[in-house]
């Protein structure tokens, strides 16, 4: 087969230099994913060469340059000037660290902690400006949020308000949906959904006449159903189709609206082994005894265990996230969402693309891998699982039993 001749050097060192060119102007970090996307292209490169005539490949390789830079370049910022910005949940993690950078920057930043001399408060007091003000709230609360507005208002009449970030949120168990109460179901649903449901509408009149943005915290969990999270994710994935749903609606507003969607990152809140072992307690407490003798004190000593286990992943490094929450704010076009955290969107290929079965054990080896209920176990008595269990002939008298 005849083989078409690839271009000159000279043709070649004017496409590099175009190139070249394209990256000086975008703002491009090198890191894994600026070299895995060169790496792809030089893969193309190699199978263009082969495969296709020299025009079209010069297509093909432009195409892909060009989707390749627009993904990883982070194009200008609009500028901080006098904005302001409302974050919640800054008594620590990614709140506390937001409040801290975006202050850096020049902004006037609403900080709401639960506690006003708590050691995140006091922190904040201490390595940030006067433009920050700190205020006290607490989203199970309406009479907080009804002063958080107020204080809002009062803060931003010459300014305005730019942004919310909901960043507030709770996770108080991590057991199977059987063995966690409805009461802790109710209490995520508090904080992560209808607080900042009540905050966000207070809010909107500033954030329309400033046509600003909101960005919020959610969770992979929200999307994927990660092994004994089921109380937090339910409350993340109500959030998130409550957020996409203002993003529609507050589109002809000039609002923009962002979810960010972190990886598993080491904050305070998730770290706290000593809170973890004290509400791991309280759950065996609080369990009927039909209940604990089905699954089993060892079955929740194992979860918790692998919970734990699964913290030595975590990264300890907040700043992707921190930096989406700023690109959300000020990028002139922000994303609809973004997924900061190692290997995250390897976890979401896994959760679109593979078979149930292959989903289900990449979560359990990734989070919490289950070990039998005790009354599932060979020798003790109590149902079999029911794939062991023959059917019955008469439909009619399984019914009657």
């Amino acid at each position: 087969m005849e083989r078409w001749p690839w271009p000159s050097g000279g043709a070649w060192l004017l496409v590099a230099a175009r190139a070249l060119l394209q990256l000086l102007r975008s703002d491009l970090r090198l890191g894994r994913p600026l070299l895995a996307a060169l790496a792809l292209l030089a893969a193309l490169d190699w199978l263009c060469q082969r495969l296709l005539p020299p025009p079209a490949a010069l297509v093909v390789l432009a195409a892909a340059g060009w989707i390749a830079l627009s993904r990883l370049a982070r194009p200008p910022l609009l500028p901080v000037a006098t904005r302001a910005v409302l974050i919640t949940g800054c008594d620590s993690g990614f709140g506390k660290e937001a409040a801290k950078k975006l202050d850096a920057m020049g902004f006037m930043v609403l900080a709401t902690v639960l506690d006003l001399n708590g050691p995140g408060a006091l922190e904040l007091r201490a390595c940030c400006s006067s433009r920050l003000k700190l205020l006290k709230m607490d989203l199970t609360k309406p009479e907080d949020i009804s002063r958080a507005l107020e204080l809002t208002k009062t803060h931003t009449t010459g300014t305005g308000l730019w942004g919310l970030v909901n960043n507030a949120g709770l996770n108080s168990i991590v057991a199977d949906v059987e063995l966690s109460p409805v009461a802790t179901f109710r209490n995520c649903m508090e904080v992560n959904f209808f607080g900042a449901l009540e905050l966000t509408k207070g809010l909107l009149p500033l954030l329309r006449h400033s046509r600003g943005r909101i960005v919020t915290v959610g969770s992979p969990a929200g999307d994927m159903p990660y092994p004994c999270l089921a109380a937090y994710g339910t409350s993340k994935a109500a959030v998130a189709l409550l957020m996409d749903t203002f993003g529609c609606e507050l589109l002809p507003w000039g609002i923009k609206v962002s979810i960010i969607q972190p990886g598993y990152f080491k904050t305070e809140a998730v770290t706290n082994v000593n809170l973890w072992e004290k509400r791991k307690q309280l759950l065996l407490a609080s369990l009927p005894g039909e209940l604990l003798q089905a699954y089993g004190e060892d079955y929740i000593e194992h979860v918790h265990g692998q919970f734990l286990h699964s913290l030595s992943s975590a990264v300890s490094d907040l700043s992707p996230v921190v930096d989406a929450i700023i690109d959300a704010l000020l990028a002139a076009r922000p994303r609809r969402r973004y997924y900061p955290g190692r290997g995250l969107m390897i976890m979401y290929f896994i959760h679109y693309y593979l078979p149930e079965g292959l989903r289900r054990r990449f979560l359990q080896n990734f989070f919490i891998n289950h070990c039998l209920p005790r009354a599932l176990r060979p020798g003790q008595p109590g149902p079999t699982p029911a794939q062991d269990t023959p059917q019955d002939p008469n439909p009619s008298l399984v019914a009657a039993r």
